[in-house]
């Protein structure tokens, strides 16, 4: 997500699991990379003057490895998009509700403050890498737990770096695909510096981790009689411009995988002081009936209210899947201009982490999950 606008001091690593790579890929520096800071607004730039752009809280893609991807964007065809129609009223409100209680504080906390402790979760580090299998081993074992025989997750490789993004896959009667995302990565002040990421993007890894565990409790679910298949995703190199996002929908167009619906949870943690507690509903680069049903969910599965925002061009993962003709739809923390000051920080720690609020976005995240996958009309 976006660099606050002050960045505070690093604190000292002595509590972290693990230092990070000496060698962090000394040829990314020399390289050039092409990134996409406006529709067609495209420009070469060194890693260094990546870093910048993101310092200076400018949102883009890396579309150096997806140039197709970049022409599909901007190809004029509606034929190309999938198109979806979102259901007008909720449906499956005793089920939803019924499952709500089951949502835990105490799980997300112990999972946020093992994930945030290491050094950070960058990319191209050691603790990026070895942060993304702790957080794959944890989605298998929820499936384990489960019992959900038909349930999978795995990850999802990537030839230019090497953290891996991950994707849990619970299989409905058809192939249409219903997406729940976070991004798995952190940065600080600079690539190599101690990042926790506890709200950026820590507190919507264990959102959508925990509304998984929850979902699975469901015997129609556990048992594969939902409609559609729903998918968690959780994405590596979100902070070096979108990229395993990209990747990963890049990957889903070419195979002709239908994507209904996407929603993204990229921070879910900060709740601004001597402000109202609301969620914000990000309205650009998103699909209009997606976010208009996401409302129609807060409405009816939370107890805060919500206030239209938005973020920016390429601002995190749901504009990957917007950029890929799938509907796509983000419901942030807060309003934007009222998120977390710790981010890509050392202070972006537990400490400033409310888990009642994260509570607020894993009931919008089972109704998501729940009402779409049962949808038969999207």
């Amino acid at each position: 997500m976006k660099f606050a606008a002050s960045l505070v001091a690093a604190i000292s690593a002595s509590s972290a699991l693990a230092l990070p790579a000496a060698d962090v890929d000394a040829r990314a520096a020399k390289k050039l990379y092409t990134v996409e800071t406006g529709p067609g607004e495209i420009r070469q730039v060194t890693d260094a003057e990546k870093w910048a752009l993101k310092k200076q809280d400018v949102h883009f893609f890396d579309i150096t490895d997806y140039p197709d991807l970049t022409a599909y964007a901007n190809s004029a065809s509606d034929r190309m998009r999938i198109q979806a129609t979102f259901p007008s009223t909720l449906t499956k409100t005793t089920q939803v509700r019924a499952l709500i209680p089951s949502l835990s504080k105490t799980n997300m906390q112990t999972n946020l403050q093992t994930f945030s402790a290491y050094y950070n979760r960058y990319y191209r580090s050691a603790t990026g890498k070895s942060s993304s299998e702790w957080l794959l081993s944890q989605v298998q074992a929820v499936i384990r737990a489960s019992g959900a025989t038909r349930a999978s997750a795995r990850a999802f490789t990537h030839s230019s770096w090497t953290q891996n993004s991950i994707i849990a896959t619970i299989p409905g009667k058809t192939a249409n695909t219903i997406v729940l995302g976070a991004h798995l990565d952190s940065v600080g002040s600079t690539t190599t510096g101690r990042s926790p990421g506890a709200d950026d993007d820590g507190s919507g890894c264990m959102t959508i981790l925990e509304t998984m565990r929850v979902l699975l409790s469901d015997a129609t679910i556990k048992a594969g009689q939902q409609q559609n298949t729903i998918e968690f995703h959780w994405y590596a190199a979100e902070e070096g411009g979108l990229l395993g996002s990209q990747a990963i929908f890049n990957n889903y167009r070419t195979a002709g995988k239908v994507v209904k619906a996407m929603l993204n949870q990229d921070m879910t943690g900060y709740v601004p002081p001597n402000k109202p507690e609301r969620f914000g509903v990000i309205t650009d680069n998103v699909d209009a009936g997606l976010t208009t049903f996401a409302k129609r969910l807060i409405t009816g599965y939370t107890t805060i209210p919500s206030v239209d925002s938005r973020c920016g061009y390429a601002c995190s993962d749901h504009a990957s899947a917007t950029r890929a003709g799938f509907p796509a739809a983000f419901v942030f923390e807060t309003a934007m201009e009222d998120s977390s000051p710790y981010i890509h920080s050392a202070q972006d720690t537990v400490a400033y982490v409310n888990f009642d609020h994260m509570i607020q976005h894993a009931r919008l995240s089972l109704g998501f999950a729940y009402e779409l996958g049962f949808a038969t009309t999207l």
